[in-house]
């Protein structure tokens, strides 16, 4: 099955979710977020796999979305509670993330130079989830966000290496990534006591 025609509404869906990772306030919408994300991140890795390897990358995401999820259902109270932005910081975020948007575009026609084989549309979802993963690592502390960010971040890598190497080792090595973060993010949220102790 040919994934090519569906590459820019991924594109789309991918950058609506960072973005909504981004503002959420609510671990729930969150996680829901990072699952969706996943389902872009598998269509534009399809453009390059087979769709048999590309089944490693949804499925691992939303294996660690659902860690997370059990995580969050067992952590203090005072945790599960949405977070709160103040209108100016929502205002910051959203022109930071059009400041990255913007960047995104800008530099992406340079990389499918630098990597052969890499398409357009790959290039702007790989750019666009590293920069909004970073972005969100930059704007906060919370463990459940930063193992996000980081699911981010490494998402995007994902599609770069989809159109660079096509190795079963490698991308069961990166789903096993995945897994190791949303697991060690886990132990974070439910033992807050480490934190605490800092």
């Amino acid at each position: 099955m040919n994934f090519s025609s569906f590459a820019l509404p991924a594109v789309a869906l991918v950058t609506v979710t960072s973005l909504a990772l981004l503002l959420s306030r609510d671990w729930r919408w969150s996680i829901l977020a990072l699952a969706i994300q996943y389902a872009g991140v598998f269509v534009l890795v399809s453009v390059s796999w087979s769709i048999e390897m590309s089944v490693t990358k949804i499925v691992a995401g939303w294996m660690s979305g659902a860690v997370l999820g059990i995580a969050m259902q067992t952590a203090p109270e005072s945790w599960r509670e949405a977070e709160g932005f103040s209108p100016s910081s929502r205002i910051f975020r959203l022109f930071t993330a059009a400041l990255a948007v913007i960047t995104v575009f800008s530099i992406s026609q340079y990389v499918i130079k630098w990597i052969p084989g890499i398409t357009m549309a790959q290039a702007w979802g790989g750019l666009m989830l590293i920069a909004m993963g970073l972005l969100h690592l930059g704007l906060t502390a919370q463990p459940l966000r930063v193992v996000i960010g980081l699911l981010t971040v490494l998402a995007g890598v994902d599609i770069f290496y989809a159109a660079i190497e096509s190795s079963t080792l490698m991308a069961g090595l990166i789903a096993g990534v995945a897994l190791a973060l949303s697991l060690i993010g886990a132990y974070l949220i439910v033992n807050p006591s480490l934190e605490e102790a800092e």
